[in-house]
């Protein structure tokens, strides 16, 4: 009986796992491709990774192909497939302003585009390799550069909505993120996009709301969207406090440490895995948070100092020589010795990894031009020599009007 149990159970088991992917495969018949192709609207922050859901396809289609444009009707197509071979690109190999070609993976269907940059924005088609478009997507990626802080704690409010005749500007904020860390003061802050209301709009494209779309949306006229252009994306920041959670530790663990503490001092334990790192004296330094991105609540830390983005971020203060930017990286100008010291990096209210920062004065420094350090001394080097340049040659010009007017100064006593 127990094994006519046991088989039965399997066969059960093996039906209803059938079953499962037939219903998987049957979401595309319940879904059928519109008849007129569409637009869905869909707007992100900078440095961003998102994601596109192919929605429907005929059911003999079983690979899709994504193409995008930068306009509707565009003489230029960019196809982007992961076929013939193509590994599937990991998000976490993905370098900052490397061409979308290298950025993208085509998983289940969907596109994922990591690290998303202002000039992803565009037009995304699902279709197959000869060309026939089942689903669209009107994607909007707004620069950071020019992102607003607003600080609650300190009084102060987020931008007052723009009214030009019929064109209404605002900012729609997301949801507030988790508290940054626990047990102590924490911070948490909502990202907010540009978004315009209009009644001149593209019917082609699909709106949440009506007459509202992201402010770089496809479906808002040139002269319109130069206009939304000045308002930029904002960032609302408030102060948080909330307690840790207790995780049991493991006895076998403890016991060990318990035995080596009698033997001695009892030996310093990280709490998080910490990597080690050398920077050269007078250098810049960049610290990534692991696993992190930009709408992430990432916190830093050096030793018991707490980097409040009150204080500490991009913009607050332009002569600040330690930043945190928009997309969460902790920035080190110009190192010197005292900032030696672990830096402990918080993800979602939780202490995640640290770096423990050497400064040291020796090593040869192999200059390279991917450095920004050395990009800008090249730079001001030949801002230097044109200004130098630009000096004499005003000044022999000058000698040779003096000379052709007959206007040569007199230097004899």
């Amino acid at each position: 009986m127990n094994l006519a149990h046991a088989t039965v159970l399997l066969w059960v088991w093996g039906c209803l796992q059938a079953f499962e992917i037939v219903e998987k495969e049957n979401i595309f018949q319940r879904t059928p491709c519109p008849a007129f192709l569409m637009f869905d609207n869909a707007a992100y922050l900078a440095d961003m990774s998102f994601e596109l859901p192919c929605h429907c396809k005929p059911e003999e289609v079983s690979a899709v192909v994504w193409y995008y444009q930068k306009d509707l009707g565009g003489s230029h197509t960019k196809v982007l497939t992961d076929f013939d071979g193509r590994v599937l690109t990991e998000e976490s190999q993905v370098r900052v302003g490397s061409d979308m070609l290298v950025r993208f993976s085509i998983r289940m269907f969907s596109l994922l585009v990591f690290r998303a940059q202002p000039d992803d924005s565009g037009l995304y088609f699902c279709g197959t390799r000869k060309g026939d478009y089942f689903y669209a997507y009107d994607v909007d990626v707004q620069s950071g550069e020019g992102m607003v802080a607003t600080f609650k704690d300190q009084g102060q409010e987020p931008f007052a909505d723009e009214h030009h005749g019929s064109l209404h500007i605002f900012t729609t904020f997301w949801e507030w993120t988790p508290c940054d860390r626990c047990g102590v003061r924490g911070e948490q802050w909502r990202i907010g996009l540009c978004y315009l209301r209009s009644p001149g709009l593209s019917p082609r494209y699909r709106k949440t709301v009506p007459d509202v779309v992201s402010c770089g949306s496809r479906a808002v006229p040139r002269k319109l969207r130069a206009r939304a252009r000045e308002h930029s994306p904002e960032l609302l920041v408030q102060s948080c406090v909330v307690p840790c959670e207790q995780k049991a530790a493991q006895e076998g663990f403890v016991a060990i440490l318990s035995y080596v503490s009698k033997l001695g001092s009892p030996p310093w334990v990280p709490q998080v895995p910490i990597q080690f790192h050398w920077q050269r004296l007078g250098h810049g330094l960049i610290i990534s948070c692991p696993g992190a991105r930009p709408e992430h609540a990432v916190a830093w830390d050096k030793d018991r100092q707490y980097f409040y983005r009150t204080q500490y971020l991009e913009g607050v203060n332009r002569s600040m020589r330690v930043f945190i930017d928009h997309g969460n990286h902790l920035h080190i100008r110009f190192t010197q010795l005292s900032d030696r010291g672990i830096y402990y990096c918080w993800r979602q209210g939780v202490r995640v990894a640290g770096l423990r920062l050497g400064v040291t004065s020796r090593g040869r420094y192999q200059p390279s031009f991917s450095d920004p350090e050395t990009r800008s001394a090249v730079e001001l080097t030949l801002i230097g020599y044109l200004f130098i340049t630009a000096v004499f040659v005003t000044i022999h010009v000058c000698r040779c009007c003096c000379y052709l007017f007959h206007c040569r100064p007199n230097f004899s006593p």
